[in-house]
């Protein structure tokens, strides 16, 4: 029943709860929330929300991620909460409020919403683990989801070793991983295929493959625990990586053995790159009917590894684009990862044209480059020594807010400074500063002379902004220096005066304010004098 036809009959919280469920519009269903009455007459008594009204507009307003607006309703929710025990929230709408914190990677307002007070009552470990997950989604480091297990004192499931687990291997911290692992076992928690999933990928990863196989063995006989799908897919990758592929292959059809496990497609593409690697890709073909055979279509995963391999072991670009155009023709759309190993591909042979007119091309396929797709083909033009065409791709790259990788920036610099154009070098100092993509010799350059008028830089309008990004204050002393070695000494006080109100740590060359000081001593200026007679003093 829609709310029009609600006119002059009571509009009840059943009602409500009917028509938000039925909105799809979160936008829509938050008006609807907040204005849920539809008579003329005004009624004397408040609106009654249900709790099942809250948890509907709070679950559609998280997906959405319409966020500032979830959060007043979750103070109304609170507040309402406070009056009595009428609206108590269950734990599942927490969790679902903190996971969407983690899926948009805001690790904390998820710490936040995990203490909301419109979630009354004791935490259990589902709500621990929902938080846990979402600040691994965030990539926070192990050391943050321990902290946040000893702030809570919920005792921990397997879940939360399962996850803890995975942040240590995240890390490459194999220890941290076992000893996870031991203090599971000691706490009496079992483990789950999910617990082995993660030590035997974390052991694979490590390189220890004897180990991962005894752990695979140990899952079976002693905790009766089969391993599934992931387990295999871990150690084969384990296998490939050394080059085994051939008891890789052994492994799939172990896997083909057990009617529990299901074969995909990212088992064979597994395979498929490492054949590549190996030099046999021959037996590719051979492969891919085998897969053909037992009904499993060829898809992305499939295709990318081929395009990988003919790109990068056969330095084949041109087979490479056949492999493209198969994977259209079997209506398999291509993505990013697709697009960037072709440019790379054509990079790395020296085709940075070929490579520049792909990523041009890109939207029309469907499929936007994105930052990885331009540092590519930086990358490549500065590889080739095109600097002239690598700062047009710079451009593109400022103006959707891209910033060249650290060893793409060095190497740029470097080129334009051998070519010695120092006018480039310039305007490339300042875009790199505009994406904070400016290391600290880079300002060291732009302050101490290297281009011909640092002046244009307007250095001083961007003192701030350089000194909240944690540039050393170096670049500071250095802009200092060239003041009062040029007669400036207001602007070289505004500076002092500005570094020492920051509270950085200020230290101008051997010399540098014993002549900042008699220079204005000269000028008669006394108030000047005292101003940065207080600076030093500070």
């Amino acid at each position: 029943m829609s709310q029009a036809a609600m006119a002059g009959k009571k509009f009840s919280s059943y009602h409500l709860a009917a028509a938000l469920r039925r909105e799809p519009d979160p936008a829509a269903a938050l008006r609807l929330f907040l204005n849920p009455t539809t008579s003329t007459t005004p009624s004397p008594a408040p609106f009654l929300y249900s709790l099942r009204c809250y948890d509907l507009i709070i679950s559609k307003l998280a997906s959405a991620r319409l966020f500032p607006a979830m959060e007043s309703i979750l103070s109304r929710l609170a507040a309402d909460s406070s009056s009595g025990p009428r609206l108590r929230p269950r734990e599942q709408l927490l969790c679902r409020v903190v996971s969407a914190y983690g899926r948009a990677r805001l690790p904390a307002a998820a710490r936040r919403a995990f203490a909301h007070p419109a979630f009354p009552g004791p935490r259990t470990a589902r709500a621990l683990n929902a938080l846990l997950h979402a600040l691994l989604a965030c990539r926070a480091p192990l050391r943050d989801l321990l902290a946040v297990c000893g702030e809570a004192r919920i005792a921990p499931d397997a879940c939360t070793y399962n996850i803890l687990m995975r942040a240590a291997a995240a890390s490459g911290s194999l220890e941290h991983t076992r000893h996870l692992f031991d203090e599971m076992l000691y706490r009496g928690i079992a483990p789950t295929v999910v617990t082995f999933g993660t030590v035997v990928a974390a052991l694979c990863d490590a390189g220890q493959l004897e180990d991962a196989f005894e752990v695979k063995e140990m899952m079976v006989r002693r905790y009766d625990v089969s391993p599934n799908a992931y387990v295999y897919a871990s150690l084969m990758k384990g296998l490939c990586e050394k080059g085994d592929v051939d008891a890789a292959a052994r492994l799939k059809e172990e896997m083909v053995g057990n009617a529990e496990l299901v074969l995909d497609s990212a088992v064979y593409a597994t395979l498929v790159r490492a054949l590549f690697r190996l030099g046999r890709k021959g037996e590719v073909v051979g492969l891919l009917e085998e897969m053909k055979g037992r009904g499993i279509v060829a898809d992305r995963v499939v295709y990318n590894a081929m395009i990988a391999g003919f790109c990068e072991d056969e330095r084949d670009p041109s087979a490479a684009f056949a492999v493209l155009d198969d994977m259209q023709k079997s209506a398999c759309k291509a993505d990013t990862v697709t697009y960037n190993t072709l440019v790379n591909g054509l990079c790395k042979l020296g085709q940075w044209r070929d490579a520049a007119e792909l990523v041009e091309d890109m939207p029309r396929r469907g499929c936007p480059p994105d930052v990885v797709s331009f540092r590519m083909l930086f990358d490549g033009m500065c590889a080739a020594g095109e600097f002239l065409e690598a700062d047009q791709v710079f451009n593109e790259m400022v103006f959707k807010g891209f910033a060249p990788s650290k060893d793409g920036v060095r190497k740029f610099v470097q080129g334009i400074e051998r070519e010695g154009n120092a006018a480039l070098l310039e305007s490339v100092l300042c875009r790199l500063a505009k994406v904070n993509a400016l290391e600290s010799s880079g300002w060291e350059k732009a302050i101490s002379g290297v281009l011909n008028d640092p002046t244009k830089l307007m250095l001083d309008k961007q003192l701030d902004s350089v000194r909240i990004a944690g540039v050393p204050t170096r670049c500071c002393e250095l802009q200092f220096d060239r003041m009062f070695a040029t007669g400036e000494f207001l602007e070289a006080t505004q500076v002092l005066n500005e570094t020492v109100f920051k509270g950085l740590v200020f230290s101008p060359s051997k010399g540098g304010a014993r002549k900042l000081v008699q220079g204005i001593e000269r000028e008669g200026d006394a108030a000047l004098l005292q101003l940065v007679l207080c600076c030093q003093l500070a």
